[in-house]
């Protein structure tokens, strides 16, 4: 007899449960929606938890910076313009993120512990080492899924840091000649007086009473050394108000709506694709993660991809902006906007006029690292050897703190 009986009459028969409705093959079930009021409410609930921790951050790191200033200035990792190089490259790889990095820098540079060029070169390698999350989530689901294209998975988080390097390489020396000819001079960006007062007012008591856990302190004393502690408090503070917002942000489902993709196969569009999502998700690292399941499963090959990155990288400073301005430091932001200039320029020329051989190029190089695994090992030997050396440069450099 059949899992359900029918009547005389072909309704089901009295007693016997009805089979679930049969699954069209290849459609994935979908799970019930929430209703939308929940959705919006959870979501600006997050943004707002989001913002205040990340107002908050801030608010710790610039104290912590003002700490340390006088016990690390000119020595190590700080020796000069090549060790904060290495030290913001190296930086993004731990924490997987360029963002919570280049806050670090601008913080380090309001409390006079970095000069503009080291805090300029920190700027740029947090960017350098921010797309190492892409190669680690590309083995990860090589690993996870053996039957998906390891090249294409892999492959796209060395395309990744290969562009990376390609246009930031060049932008920081075209930023930092921006900066240094003072075209940015007038630019006085920050946040309003009424802005950093309601701060003082609204965050000043929880980072007062954060203050007066620390072991040591006392409000009286001239100096307050002890307080180094909150720079790496408000490093980890940024980083769940950087997990917070992306629980707001739309979801970047590249399978979900790979099919109306056609025009990704055009560079501009792609470009201010990447645009678009480096500015809504704050952060390259999630804007270009995506790529990878995309890129396994076909949806969008690496070359198509090569503009997106391209976009992502430019846009990817706006929170640093932000976070220059809350800090209320002109002269910060000078610096991410000469960086953000600079990289601009650079990646608009190489769309327009050198977008085929920089595509060939960077794609041989690509198929060639992921060819054999002893050549995959070498590149990412390479990535954490490089930033290393420019790391400990003032063991044969020296410090300069001009």
């Amino acid at each position: 007899m059949s899992r359900t009986e029918t009547d005389d009459a072909g309704g089901i028969a009295p007693g016997v449960a009805a089979a679930p409705p049969a699954t069209v093959r290849g459609e994935v079930p979908r799970s019930p929606q929430k209703p939308r009021g929940k959705v919006v409410a959870s979501k600006i609930a997050h943004f707002l938890v989001a913002l205040f921790l990340f107002v908050l951050a801030i608010e710790l790191m610039k104290s912590g910076a003002k700490a340390i200033n006088a016990n690390i200035r000119g020595s190590f990792p700080f020796d000069n313009g090549i060790s904060t190089l290495g030290f913001g490259w190296m930086s993004a790889y731990f924490v997987l993120s360029g963002s919570p990095v280049a806050a670090v820098a601008l913080n380090l540079f309001h409390g006079g512990t970095l000069t503009q060029l080291q805090t300029f070169t920190m700027l740029s390698g947090s960017r350098l080492g921010a797309s190492f999350i892409v190669l680690l989530t590309g083995f990860l689901y090589a690993v996870r899924n053996k039957n998906q294209n390891r090249g294409e998975s892999i492959g796209m988080g060395v395309l990744a840091l290969s562009l990376t390097a390609l246009v930031y390489l060049p932008g920081m020396m075209i930023g930092y000649g921006i900066l240094k000819a003072g075209w940015l001079d007038r630019v006085q960006w920050q946040a309003s007086d009424d802005v950093l007062g309601l701060i003082d007012v609204a965050w000043g008591p929880i980072r007062g009473f954060i203050t007066g856990l620390i072991p040591g302190y006392q409000a009286s004393a001239a100096e307050h050394p002890e307080l180094w502690i909150l720079l790496p408090i408000g490093l980890i503070i940024i980083l769940v108000s950087f997990k917070l917002l992306d629980r707001v942000l739309p979801e970047l489902d590249g399978e979900r709506h790979a099919d109306k993709g056609h025009w990704l196969k055009k560079p501009w569009p792609m470009f201010f694709l990447g645009c678009l999502a480096a500015t809504l998700t704050l952060s390259v690292s999630v804007a270009l993660t995506v790529l990878v399941p995309l890129a396994s499963k076909g949806y969008v090959k690496r070359e198509e991809a090569i503009p997106y990155i391209m976009g992502a990288n430019i846009t990817t400073l706006a929170d640093t902006l932000v976070a220059a301005m809350v800090l209320g430091n002109p002269v910060g932001v000078q610096i991410v906007l000469a960086q953000a200039i600079a990289v601009a320029l650079v990646t608009v020329f190489y769309l327009a006029f050198l977008y085929r051989p920089i595509a060939n190029g960077v794609l041989a190089l690509d198929d060639w690292v992921v060819g054999t695994n002893r050549r995959l090992w070498l590149f990412i030997a390479t990535l954490f050897v490089l930033p290393l050396l420019f790391l400990t440069s003032g063991l044969y450099i020296g410090p300069i703190t001009n």
